[in-house]
């Protein structure tokens, strides 16, 4: 009997999910639950759909999230977002959603999503969401995405 967590995904063949509805997301323990630490994903590919011309969009999302009882698996985490890729939706709907599912299935101490888009119709549109106030004593390093400054 092996001391690993069972995964679906891990040291698998997986195929990107067609949609993040279809997608599941595997949660390993966290060997450190009584200590406050961040974990920070940074996923600057990603894409979705514009829900209005079916054209790409692209991101750079940065995920902080202070872990209780388990941590996400990062390789289930990659095949839910590219799962995207052929989600039709707006930047908000998109962002705020990938938070509001970490945070509802993981259930962390806190978790915050920033999503930095690259600009559609000439303007980029930056989307913020948080679970609550940040637990007493975490360390919260800046995001520091750069805003947009096209061709300089």
């Amino acid at each position: 009997m092996s001391d690993q967590p069972q995964t679906r995904f891990l040291g698998k063949d997986s195929p990107i999910p067609t949609s993040p509805e279809e997608a599941a997301l595997d949660y390993v323990p966290n060997p450190r639950p009584n200590k406050p630490y961040l974990v920070r994903f940074a996923v600057p590919e990603f894409t979705s759909l514009c829900p209005v011309t079916g054209q790409p969009d692209f991101a750079h999302l940065v995920i902080d999230y202070a872990p209780d009882k388990v941590m996400v698996e990062s390789k289930s985490l990659k095949l839910f977002l590219g799962s995207f890729r052929n989600h039709q939706a707006f930047h908000e709907d998109c962002t705020v959603g990938i938070g509001e599912r970490l945070f509802s299935e993981m259930q962390p101490h806190w978790l915050r999503i920033g999503g930095y888009w690259y600009p559609r119709g000439g303007i980029p549109i930056d989307v913020f969401w948080q679970s609550d106030e940040p637990p007493a004593g975490l360390w919260l390093p800046p995001q520091e995405v750069p805003g947009y400054r096209g061709r300089g």
